[in-house]
């Protein structure tokens, strides 16, 4: 089944005129992830208390953000507390020093916007939830990418976008990250890759486990043990995790199994991301399209991509 999808690179500064743009071209896609339940006044404290007790170093940020959305319950998604869970495909590891990772979803739920933004440091991503970011890197030289962690469970905390763009903001090497996240609830499992110029290693967080360090960085949609094998069909989670130990380079990401082409079932490629942190560059991929990006030189702009085709 193949695809057109439309990225976006926007330089969206500290949250000004063109970040306002992005969020109201994507409020309503957003908008629909909300629990409903949670858009309540009792509801929206809740989530702002939770957020000023975890990432006290945003708060600024997310009031400035929330005065452009113009909405009595904006604030309150910006917390990324109140989203519904959303379970997507994935698979990330460590090449070469580079954090390379295949973003799977349905293409209805494309992130389409490459942000650059300098909140309070540079950082350049996938943005997804408004403000939060699916991977990216920052100007010290750290890299941090997202997966499902593969368990249907959900408890209260934040949605991981949020929890890598408040890592990046505030954080420099891999080994501060990983202190930063054994304190952070989130909401479902995800499994959270951090490079930096010296380290590299992958995290399993979850809203019924403690932060885990992983054996290896190569992570696709479980955590510490096989998933059954009905889901194994349907995700090829173990299938994908062997292929990623033999990848030598991010071009592998666009061959089966690590694309994925089932689009209907929330399962095929949307986009393949290299990031080289140590240099401040990253390659976003697609079957013959790449677009390069970088500290040094952001070019926004837009591109129209082709998925669904092995490169």
């Amino acid at each position: 089944m193949v695809r057109t999808l439309t990225f976006h690179a926007v330089d969206v500064g500290d949250g000004g005129q063109a970040w306002a743009a992005r969020a109201r071209a994507d409020w309503r896609r957003v908008f629909g992830l909300v629990a409903p339940e949670s858009l309540t006044d009792e509801g929206a404290a809740a989530a702002l208390a939770t957020f000023r007790r975890h990432m006290p170093e945003l708060v600024p940020v997310l009031e400035r953000l929330a005065d452009s959305l113009d909405h009595p319950y904006g604030a309150a998604v910006l917390t990324h507390t109140i989203f519904k869970p959303i379970f997507t495909g994935c698979s990330q590891t460590v090449i070469d020093g580079a954090l390379v990772r295949n973003y799977d979803l349905h293409p209805d739920e494309s992130p389409e916007a490459i942000h650059r933004s300098h909140f309070l440091r540079p950082v350049i991503g996938m943005a997804e939830g408004l403000w939060g970011l699916l991977d990216g890197m920052n100007d010290a030289g750290l890299a941090v990418s997202l997966t499902f962690g593969g368990r249907p469970v959900h408890g209260p905390g934040f949605a991981c976008p949020l929890v890598v763009r408040h890592l990046l903001e505030t954080c420099a090497t891999a080994a501060e990250a990983w202190d930063r996240l054994r304190d952070l609830p989130v909401v479902h499992p995800q499994n959270l890759t951090l490079v930096d110029r010296n380290e590299a290693m992958t995290v399993h967080v979850g809203p019924d486990r403690e932060a885990t360090r992983a054996e290896e960085t190569c992570t696709t949609n479980h955590q510490d043990r096989p998933v059954p094998a009905e889901q194994e069909r349907i995700t090829r989670t173990g299938e994908r995790l062997v292929a990623l130990r033999r990848t030598a380079a991010a071009e592998d990401f666009l061959r089966p199994p690590l694309y994925q082409t089932d689009y209907d079932g929330w399962l095929g490629t949307l986009y393949t991301a290299a990031y080289r942190p140590a240099e401040g560059r990253v390659t976003y991929l697609w079957p013959g399209e790449r677009w390069e990006q970088s500290f040094a030189s952001f070019s926004p702009g837009v591109r129209s991509v082709r998925v669904g085709e092995y490169g």
